[in-house]
């Protein structure tokens, strides 16, 4: 979601500030503002500048302005409470302006909090909750407090989430960061400090970095930093190095991230596999596991939850898994578990999957799992993020920044990861050596196969041609392709604002036929593998009804031909990694037809690419 980023140190804080926030554009977001203690003068002065719309509109604002100062808070909003205005923007302030901060997050109860300072004297500028926060400091101030223990006290007073960045005017050597249940991290420099709520917007000053817990606060001066938590003890914090370079987080030539982090998949399955497969042995060495290799031997039921494109890898984990490990698996929406009362044992494994780590529906159900007692295992890319700290155990996936907003290498590591834990379980199981190393042979020629599917790609920029005018669409797959056509309808709907709905091919006659006509295209995932025949079965019924057919298809079948309208083809594979291999298309297909549409496909509107908030 929105993007905090913040500077202490002896450096001017105003291109930093931009270049940081800048850096997290991809979040997704909807003004953009900012706020420099410039202590120039005799007189301390905050400058605040604020924009509807994108970094560049806050950039023509400060126009050739110089702002003085060496501390400062930046922020790109994306609207929950109160409507995209400048007055909303953040930076927001207190009564008097002395206490600016910028905020992720939603603080639940700020209406009841409003009332009371309402009634004490406040008056409000904005529609939003965060500038309650700003009041609630400012009132602690009144009564002796200092900076850092009014903050504490506030946050005490506070229900919700927040990511945090907060100055105060009176004192001008002083930067404080705080965090519950919303992304935060410290940057450490050469007597600098830095705040922000990703990584990216810190590789070009440092890759040493610490990340703060729930209910933690960071005191930063120009020379040193302590971490509490909100009754003041000091916290012992790691330090984290970022495994990412500046290079890897920036476009490399290509229009858009999207397309760059498709033509990245085959490099980064590699890299997800590099170390990790032991062909002969038909299995793998998961490192991030070991400490519970043990129990896993002893867990009986695999619960695994994501949101978004994550849940869709998750199920097709579902069927490797229940296939190969003989283990029964269930794939629940993060968004969802909590509502329920989920049957957890201690010989429940429970699989989360997040690209970020800190999806806040996804940790908020790896935390009921734990509380359960369940054995918690993740699927995390971002090293150190929340989700890889709180679980018992789990595997990176090591591809390095994913920025567009729309998952594309993501999903296709994490389906490979999900294999590595189907060899692992299997093995220890009933998974014979050689079915272990023929999954194993196979799924390290899956990068390669990708990368056909790529030099190809021209070939689908011309079928997404004479599709991109279509407003509605339906991706019909089966077993292991069913997930797939899910993930191919959201990637429509993501970046091309298409009506795409995913469906499994046997449901079409239990309602959604109904709309098909000549109007209405279906792209079926057809390879040849134990469901073919029902997928030629179920094209055919479309077909009858004049229904048009894009279809992905096993290199060789000339069968398909006869019943599509067009053909892409991907190489022939076992089962259970073609879904690695048909998602490809779909990907170029989406972003083909977004980018032919005039879309912004790496920022899609009304999306963010971390979902911190719930």
């Amino acid at each position: 979601m929105c993007g905090i980023v913040g500077y202490i140190g002896k450096k001017s804080a105003l291109p930093i500030l931009l270049d940081g926030i800048k850096n997290l554009e991809y979040r997704g977001y909807d003004s953009a503002g900012l706020a420099i203690l410039d202590n120039s003068k005799k007189t301390n002065t905050v400058v605040e500048k604020k924009a509807v719309g994108k970094v560049s509109n806050l950039e023509e604002k400060l126009g050739n302005e110089e702002i003085k100062g060496t501390l400062g808070i930046c922020h790109s909003r994306w609207a929950t409470h109160g409507q995209v205005t400048e007055l909303n923007a953040h930076p927001h302030h207190d009564c008097k302006k002395n206490i600016w901060l910028v905020h992720n997050g939603i603080i639940e109860n700020y209406k009841e909090l409003k009332e009371h300072l309402l009634e004490h004297g406040h008056r409000f500028y904005s529609q939003t909750d965060s500038e309650v926060l700003a009041h609630v400091i400012e009132e602690e101030l009144t009564k002796n407090a200092s900076f850092e223990i009014a903050v504490c006290r506030s946050l005490k007073r506070v229900r919700g989430t927040y990511g945090l960045a907060i100055l105060y005017k009176k004192e001008p050597d002083t930067l404080i960061a705080a965090r519950n249940f919303s992304p935060l991290l410290i940057g450490i420099g050469n007597g600098e400090y830095f705040i922000a709520s990703d990584a990216a917007a810190l590789l070009r000053h440092t890759k040493q970095v610490i990340y703060l817990d729930d209910e933690e606060i960071a005191v930063l001066t120009r020379n040193e930093h302590n971490i509490y938590d909100l009754s003041r003890n000091i916290q012992k914090k790691e330090l984290h190095e970022i495994e990412w370079t500046l290079e890897q987080a920036q476009k490399g030539g290509f229009p858009h991230f999207m397309l760059k982090e498709i033509n990245e998949e085959p490099q980064a399955i590699e890299n997800s596999l590099r170390g990790r497969l032991l062909i002969k042995e038909g299995n793998a060495r998961l490192g991030g596991l070991e400490p519970v290799k043990d129990k896993l031997r002893n867990i009986n039921r695999i619960i695994i939850s994501a949101c978004g494109t994550a849940y869709y890898a998750g199920l097709i984990g579902e069927y490797m898994i229940e296939e190969y490990a003989g283990i029964p698996v269930e794939v629940e929406l993060a968004s969802e578990f909590r509502y329920r009362k989920p049957l957890i044992d201690k010989q429940t494994a429970f699989l989360v999957i997040s690209q970020s780590g800190e999806t806040a529906d996804t940790l908020g159900a790896l935390r009921e799992a734990k509380e359960k007692g369940a054995l918690t295992l993740g699927i995390v890319n971002v090293v150190g993020s929340t989700i890889a700290r709180e679980t018992h155990a789990g595997v990176y996936n090591h591809i390095g920044p994913e920025i567009g907003v729309a998952s594309t290498k993501a999903f296709t590591s994490q389906v490979t990861i999900l294999a590595l834990y189907t060899l692992l379980l299997g093995r220890q199981r009933d998974l014979s050596l050689v079915m272990g190393e023929r999954i194993a042979r196979e799924l390290m020629k899956i990068p390669a196969y990708i990368q056909k599917i790529i030099d190809r790609k021209d070939d689908i920029k011309k079928i997404a041609l004479k599709y991109q005018r279509y407003k509605n669409m339906f991706f019909l797959g089966r077993k292991y392709n069913l997930p797939v056509a899910y993930e191919g309808a959201l990637k429509l709907k993501e970046i091309a604002y298409v009506n795409a709905q995913g469906y499994g091919a046997g449901e079409l006659k239990h309602g959604p036929i109904a709309l098909i006509d000549d109007s209405f295209p279906s792209v079926a995932i057809v390879p040849r593998d134990s469901v073919y025949e029902k997928m030629i079965s179920n094209i055919q019924e479309i077909k009858a009804r004049k229904g048009k057919i894009i279809a992905i298809a096993t290199e060789g079948d000339t069968q398909i031909h006869t019943l599509a309208n067009d053909v892409i083809y991907i190489p022939k594979t076992l089962e259970m990694f073609t879904p690695l291999l048909s998602v490809i298309p779909l990907q170029f297909f989406a972003y083909y037809i977004g980018t032919l549409n005039g879309h912004d496909v790496d920022k899609p509107r009304n999306l963010a690419k971390s979902v911190t908030v719930e």
